[in-house]
């Protein structure tokens, strides 16, 4: 042997004869059944390969890669596995120049049907699967990191190598056991010596699938990502998730970081192509997708991030159809699971949602909220759907979801500017969606807004339970509200106010809307407090009491206690934060008097697993209440506005009735008669405008509770009259006010169409005398003072 290879490297140009020599007896010693012969040819073709570095030596590789297939040909599997360790060996060996017509195809082939092995004896079947596992591997080697040879990552051979490869990965025993860390790397080394021959052909799979992984350049991941997809639905791996996310997990630990966002399109894409399969199925795709967005790095979803989460709240959608519309088999039982099935996928988006989100930076986090909150939709002013009725529900159904998936997102959202964080737009939809008739949306909104306002942590730590006793327990974290913040509570504030009073108004509100209500109050309080905010937060728990002895409301004896109870902890802990001695020991007393007389009317009770209520108020003494005009009086001797503590608050019915969006038909109109009656001909002499002072405004607000019962007085007289005029009538108001509006055009038309003065006074002086004659002059021939012509 060492005279062939002293004569092959001596003379260089004879090799190509020396392999077809060797060549011709190896095929002739196979079909004799020769393997003594056999293995000494190969031994010889491989030490000639090794030894043998020259331009010359590809006519060589042609020869002996003409013996290892014929050896993969063979029946025997250990001519296979001979000639496989002979293919390894050429593949690890750099050649200096490439082969254009070199191919593979069959080796790919071949190595891939050695991977699928179904040999009787199970320890042959784990050598030839081992051994189709690291051919593949040596393909790969050769040819994936080489333009110039054949492309290995064209379909036709990814469609042959990884479904090879995660068969043998979906063949992991129940408790393999832990090697080395390697397997774990994410692109381990080609050189990494491993004993093959002891190795399971799952581990080895897993190592090969990562190394092919890790050459993956961007053009190549589409191509080797739809083989993977395909193989889990061909053999439904969906449904177990177990595989499907081990896999992807694998996927995106070996794969480059910056094509990350590659595998997530391709996911979206398939589960697009999904949508009309079971839900288990859907419900798969969704989980792994989860997965890879945590596993992605920050800001790798790519620039296409709305599309994103379009196409997730697109599967929600389609979901929701599905639950509703869909034809069940089977009677109620198998309609009750497939609808238990949609609600699991329905889950499982919204937790995608949130893992996505939860990989991007804040100013990503706010578009696509804003993003979410545009697809909630909200009913018109005039609602057209009936209640009850499939398009309320599916309505109903969706605004739940996407609150829920908004609900996700914002938990994961920090930021230091509220301004930001709450643009108008934003707010007011969200503000809106809390007025709805539904309980459950309402909560959820509250909870959205708990969870922008909770920079802190502070919202898990406190409940109307604790408020009551001594709250440095709870380690609350307080700082000194910002610039920003107090700009966002002076433009907001009242809005955030009254939709947090009219949210208290509803008659079916349950005790986790009061406990969210207290969580907003406190929050406000600790993170958006100044002195104003302070003043009107305390005069809107005053308003919640008031509103709780009201016998207008006619609220239930549940929500009238929960309110004085829900008043009793706010300020309870708000007297304890302000450390104002006075205003804390009135707290005290009438929250011991309460514990006296009215333990039903303390949170303890109130919102405890068995509350106890009362429905008889009327009956309790005036110790049990807190008082206005004493909290006034101590909050103002202490440096807060007296004035506005003194006023009560009431929240104004203009801004309500325009944020509102359950407004009936009635109220539409009186809104519009309302405008027409203020535009009548019998107003158009107008008193003369009253002198503006101190005194009057001071006036105005006092009596600004009487002037509001005389304007709805107003409003309902002039709807009765529309409702109950004849028609004559109604249409000789409407052409009068048509009549006055021309004729305020035309006294508008006649003042901008007269010429200006000019300074000769020509114009003027004409004017005067012909004002019967044409009343417009042509811009170009009008007369300018030179100083005003440019």
């Amino acid at each position: 042997m060492e005279k062939l290879t002293f004569y092959a490297l001596s003379a260089p140009e004879k090799l190509d004869r020396i392999g077809a020599y060797l060549s011709e007896r190896l095929i002739r010693d196979v079909s004799r059944h020769r393997y003594g012969y056999v293995c000494i040819a190969m031994e010889a073709l491989d030490q000639l390969l090794m030894a043998c570095h020259c331009q010359s030596i590809n006519l060589f590789v042609e020869s002996f890669l003409k013996m290892v297939a014929k050896l993969l040909e063979s029946d025997k599997p250990n001519l296979q596995i001979l000639g496989t360790n002979s293919f390894v060996k050429f593949a690890n060996i750099e050649e200096d120049t490439p082969s254009y017509h070199r191919s593979y195809d069959f080796f790919v082939s071949r190595f891939s049907e050695m991977c699928h092995s179904s040999h009787a004896d199970p320890d042959v079947r784990a050598r030839i699967r081992r051994a189709g596992i690291r051919g593949l591997q040596g393909v790969v080697r050769k040819t994936a990191s080489d333009e110039l040879q054949a492309n290995i990552w064209e379909p036709q051979h990814m469609d042959k190598i990884l479904p090879s490869l995660l068969f043998n990965l979906q063949q992991q025993p129940p408790a393999p056991p832990q090697r080395h860390g390697s397997a774990r790397s994410r692109s381990p080394s080609p050189l990494q010596a491993a004993d093959t021959e002891q190795e399971i052909p799952a581990e080895l799979a897993e190592r090969c699938l990562r190394e092919l992984l890790g050459r993956a350049a961007f053009g190549n991941i589409k191509n080797a990502i739809k083989p993977v997809l395909i193989h889990l639905d061909n053999h439904s791996l969906w449904e177990p998730k177990v595989f499907a996310r081990g896999c992807f997990r694998i996927i995106m630990y070996s794969i480059q970081p910056q094509h990350s966002h590659l595998v997530i399109q391709q996911l979206l894409g398939h589960l697009d192509a999904n949508s009309r399969s079971a839900a288990p199925i859907r419900a798969g795709i969704v989980e792994v997708l989860s997965e890879a967005a945590v596993i992605a790095a920050s800001g790798s979803v790519g620039p296409t991030v709305l599309e994103v989460f379009n196409t997730l709240l697109r599967q929600l959608r389609l979901s929701i159809d599905h639950g509703l519309s869909g034809s069940f088999e089977g009677g109620a039982a198998a309609r009750k699971a497939k609808e238990h099935e949609e609600r699991m996928f329905q889950e499982a988006v919204i937790k995608t949602i949130g893992s996505f989100s939860g990989t991007l930076p804040p100013y990503q986090q706010s578009e696509v909220m804003v993003f979410i909150l545009n697809k909630v939709p909200l009913p018109p002013a005039r609602p057209s759907l009936e209640p009850g009725s499939d398009g309320e529900n599916r309505n109903r159904l969706t605004q739940v979801m996407l609150l829920k998936s908004l609900l996700q997102v914002s938990v994961g959202f920090q930021s230091s500017n509220m301004l930001t964080a709450l643009p108008s737009a934003f707010l007011d939809r969200l503000l809106s969606a809390a007025l709805l008739e539904d309980p459950e949306i309402r909560l959820f909104v509250l909870e959205i807004l708990s969870s922008f306002i909770d920079r802190h942590g502070n919202r898990h730590k406190v409940s109307p339970g604790s408020a009551i006793g001594d709250v440095s327990v709870l380690k609350l974290k307080v700082e000194k509200c910002s610039r920003q913040d107090s700009v966002f509570m002076k433009k907001h504030g009242q809005q955030l106010f009254r939709h947090l009073f009219l949210v208290s108004k509803e008659r079916d509100n349950g005790r986790e809307h009061f406990r969210a209500l207290f969580r907003l109050l406190v929050l406000l309080s600790l993170e958006l407090a100044s002195d104003d905010v302070i003043v009107d937060l305390v005069r809107l728990a005053l308003a919640l009491q008031e509103l709780a002895q009201s016998p207008e409301e006619q609220l239930p004896p549940y929500n009238r206690c929960a309110l004085l109870a829900l008043g009793a902890a706010y300020l309870s802990l708000i007297s304890q934060l302000l450390t104002v001695p006075p205003f804390f020991q009135h707290i005290q007393e009438v929250i011991q008097s309460r514990q006296k007389e009215a333990p039903f009317l303390l949170p303890e009770e109130v919102f405890g697993e068995n509350p106890r209520v009362s429905g008889s108020l009327e009956q309790l003494g005036p110790e049990v209440f807190f008082w206005q005009s004493k909290i006034s009086e101590i909050l103002g001797s202490s440096g807060y506005s007296l004035e506005r503590l003194s006023i009560p608050y009431v929240p104004q019915l203009t801004d309500e009735d325009r944020l509102s969006k359950r407004k009936s038909i009635g109220e539409t109109i009186s809104l519009q008669v309302e405008v027409e009656s203020r535009n009548s001909p019998e107003r158009e002499q107008r008193a003369p405008a009253e002198e503006i002072t101190y005194e009057t405004l001071k006036k105005a607000i006092v009596d600004s509770v009487a002037v509001e019962e005389q304007e709805r007085e107003r409003r309902r007289q002039v709807v009765e009259k529309f409702q109950k005029a004849p028609f004559e009538e109604i249409a000789a108001h409407c052409g009068a006010r048509a009549s006055l509006l021309r004729s305020k055009l035309n006294q508008i038309f006649e003042i901008t169409i007269r010429p200006p003065p000019s300074p000769s006074g020509t114009i003027a002086a004409a004017y005067g005398q012909s004002q019967s004659q044409s009343h417009s002059i042509p811009v170009y021939e009008m007369k300018f003072p030179d100083l005003c012509v440019y």
